[in-house]
């Protein structure tokens, strides 16, 4: 670009001044301190009675709660597939609900066939964009695990990556891949010292320093000049024209 002609001064015709915002770090901090501990959801994606993806959940939530976290584990047992059941069945209330609550969350799936699992996949199908003023996901902080019965991979994390950002959460750099899941927990269910458990550790704890950082926070780091400008009420009405509920 020619340095030479800037400042621009041909302004911006095509910009709703009334919706544009010049970000602060003012507007960035928190209205109001949260005083309650730090909030966190964990998924699943096995319902196997060993479940590896279970283990390493619990791990994480250990983890949390030792950091000062509130975790809730959902157990997916009994949920039904999306577009099988209607929205007030009491697990998606449940699944739902809790996603509410969270300030922040933790997916670990198995990796099946190169990918997440369906019982992965299911619990975020059933999590809405909205539904209503509420949006159960977004601005949530995110961290994403799997597990593996072979040699290390990294599509299942991936995948939940890209979940995660179409779920409009803040997805946190770190992830785990723990290869060959059943040599790394013990008879119990535990995870066994070394490498990979140190990278747990480091995962949760990069988690629980997002989520102070951008809890109390969220609803200003998410807000889009785009949805500020559909809320115009002229915007409104000639969308609702569009769609036949108004005349023009």
């Amino acid at each position: 670009m020619d340095k030479t002609q800037q400042p621009f001064s041909d302004g911006m015709p095509n910009l709703s001044e009334a919706r544009f915002e010049v970000p602060t770090l003012e507007r960035v901090q928190a209205s109001v301190p949260l005083a309650h501990a730090p909030r966190f959801l964990i998924l699943y994606g096995s319902l196997r009675e060993r479940s590896f993806s279970r283990f390493l959940a619990c791990e994480a939530a250990r983890l949390l709660e030792a950091m000062g976290g509130e975790v809730r584990i959902f157990h997916a047992h009994g949920l039904p597939l999306p577009d099988d059941a209607t929205a007030d069945h009491p697990k998606v209330q449940e699944l739902r609900s809790l996603s509410i609550w969270s300030e922040g969350q933790v997916w670990v799936s198995p990796e099946r066939h190169g990918n997440l699992t369906g019982v992965m996949k299911s619990q975020v199908d059933w999590l809405p964009l909205s539904e209503g003023s509420v949006r159960p996901t977004q601005g949530r902080t995110l961290a994403v695990m799997q597990v593996s019965g072979g040699s290390q991979s990294f599509n299942a994390v991936n995948g939940l990556r890209v979940l995660g950002r179409w779920m409009r959460m803040i997805t946190i750099p770190n992830q785990s891949s723990v290869p060959m899941a059943y040599k790394e927990f013990d008879d119990t269910g535990r995870m066994k010292p070394g490498p990979l458990y140190d990278r747990v550790v480091d995962v949760c704890e990069e988690l629980m320093k997002f989520t102070l950082l951008t809890r109390g926070r969220a609803d200003y780091l998410v807000d889009r000049y785009s949805e500020r400008k559909e809320r115009e009420p002229d915007r409104l009405t000639a969308v609702a024209a569009d769609i036949g509920f108004v005349k023009r």
